[in-house]
């Protein structure tokens, strides 16, 4: 909760690792890449920033587009900071948690390669971290899931209707995810996991499925299928 007590309305900083060298895209710096005419990053970034309780947003990025940014970046936003990101994303998340202001009381991570999330999931995640809990978007598994061994053999079948995909954002109250990040661990894929670890509790936001990350190339082709069907019906 924020200083002014339970009933004061958060405030809300946004850790955005973009740092990643986008390996299975050959190589190219996703959050960069045009998605229907506006960078990645740029579409990942203004649903936050339409939030008025969203006070700060730290980018975690390559060393040279942290210190020589992108013009259309340049200016964007007086909330905006960049800051050169770590090793592993974790590292990266973990230097942008470090730059927010001490004073947020509410903290979310949303990766930099998520270009469709919603207002209306961001909105309803910094909610729950505002209650105390943690929240991570994602949306229920609808495959069956298997569980390998080294060799590719499986080893169990869990139960379907207890599983979902996580995705970002993934927020939570500021001091325990400063807390789980002081603990050194900088190799989680999952900001919740550092954060279940330590005994927060965290409930999961169903984001409709549509919020996807732009990892290989064809998931460009379906971001942007994604929007044409949106912006047809809007």
């Amino acid at each position: 909760m924020s200083d002014g007590g339970p009933d004061a309305p958060a405030t809300v900083g946004v850790a955005v690792p973009a740092a990643g060298l986008g390996r299975r895209m050959g190589g190219v710096r996703k959050p960069l890449l045009q998605l229907a005419g506006e960078p990645i990053l740029l579409r990942a970034l203004r649903p936050f920033l339409a939030d008025p309780r969203v006070i700060s947003i730290v980018v975690a990025m390559a060393a040279e587009d942290a210190l020589d940014p992108p013009e259309w970046l340049r200016g964007f936003d007086q909330r905006i900071t960049l800051v050169e990101g770590g090793d592993t994303r974790g590292a990266s998340v973990a230097r942008a948690v470090a730059a927010l202001p001490q004073e947020v009381s509410v903290i979310a991570v949303h990766d930099a390669a998520r270009p469709l999330v919603s207002a209306d999931v961001i909105g309803r995640c910094i909610d729950l971290a505002h209650a105390g809990f943690g929240a991570v978007a994602g949306t229920p598994a609808v495959d069956t899931i298997k569980r390998v061994d080294a060799r590719a053999f499986v080893t169990g079948t869990p139960d379907r209707s207890t599983l979902w995909l996580a995705h970002t954002p993934q927020v939570f109250p500021a001091a325990e995810l400063r807390s789980a990040y002081a603990s050194g661990i900088d190799t989680a894929t999952d900001d919740a996991a550092l954060v279940e670890a330590a005994g927060g509790r965290i409930r999961m936001v169903d984001d409709g499925g549509t919020n996807l990350k732009v990892t290989r190339a064809l998931d460009l082709v379906v971001a942007e299928a994604i929007l044409a069907v949106q912006d047809a019906s809007s």
